[in-house]
């Protein structure tokens, strides 16, 4: 079969998330750096993981539902998300801490 391959961003320290890959390769350089996420079209993944550890990160998307924010911490933190006609909303997790 074919594989399906996202395009990746690679984001060091604070700064927005893109909208426009489906992964996002997080490099923190210090501590509680702000990430943001502009809302995205119905329907739309977004998958986030801490891959460097230089700190810790703290995302609050524009539009959420049922979080207020995600807490990267650990190399390997993931939080996958998906956009539905009333914000992001968590569709799975690991090491993260939601709040």
């Amino acid at each position: 079969g074919t594989a399906v391959v996202g395009a990746v961003q690679s984001l060091s320290g604070a700064g927005a998330v893109n909208i426009t890959t489906l992964v996002t390769s997080l490099t923190t350089t210090g501590s509680n750096q702000a990430l943001t996420l502009a809302d995205g079209a119905a329907g739309q993944l977004k998958v986030i993981t801490h891959t460097v550890d230089g700190g810790s990160a703290v995302l609050t998307p524009t539009t959420k539902i049922g979080f207020s924010t995600i807490t990267f911490t650990a190399v390997g933190d993931t939080a996958t998300l998906v956009y539905t006609s009333a914000g992001w909303a968590i569709i799975g997790s690991r090491g993260v801490t939601i709040a």
